[in-house]
């Protein structure tokens, strides 16, 4: 569990500057009661860093949930996909319920343009193979017949119809 506090734990604590604290429960003989449950708090009133003085992914992202909500576009330094990407969804859930339509319609607008591009491409390939199969088809169709099979015996080989073999020049 993660929880991203806007103020600060105790102010009698000795470390004022402690930003994350991982808190395990423990049982009566102190042993941690499960290990996979682990509650995480960011006291974000304790991170000071400027953008100039960040060092790792963790103070990369601290500084981008404290600054947030003054950020008007994504600073070079957190661009990339993932601080794109939650950029994004943050722009995206702080507009009003008129825009938030508006968005998610021009979603569902470029997602179906989506879907019919991809279903055209995959109906434009199977008729290509189709095509090629019938190239191909009736290439080994002109082959046996000059090489003198019978009508009968070349529609019986590549599966072709008689009207087939009669409009491509077979006959």
């Amino acid at each position: 569990m993660l929880g991203v506090l806007g103020f600060t734990l105790d102010d009698d604590r000795a470390n004022l500057y402690e930003v994350v604290h991982t808190v395990k429960l423990k049982d009566q003989n102190n042993d941690t009661f499960y290990d996979k449950l682990t509650f995480i708090y960011l006291e974000m009133p304790n991170f000071h860093k400027s953008l100039e003085e960040l060092e790792t992914r963790l103070d990369k992202w601290l500084y981008f949930i404290k600054n947030l909500e003054d950020l008007q576009s994504i600073p070079e330094l957190l661009k990339d996909e993932v601080f794109s990407s939650a950029f994004e969804t943050a722009k995206w859930s702080n507009l009003d319920e008129l825009g938030r339509e508006q968005y998610e319609y021009s979603l569902k607008v470029i997602r179906d343009n989506y879907a019919t591009m991809q279903s055209a491409i995959r109906e434009a390939e199977a008729i290509g193979e189709t095509r090629g199969e019938l190239k191909a088809k009736l290439e080994i169709a002109k082959n046996l017949k000059t090489a003198g099979l019978t009508l009968k015996q070349i529609q019986a080989i590549t599966g072709l119809s008689a009207v087939e073999l009669e409009k491509n020049g077979i006959s």
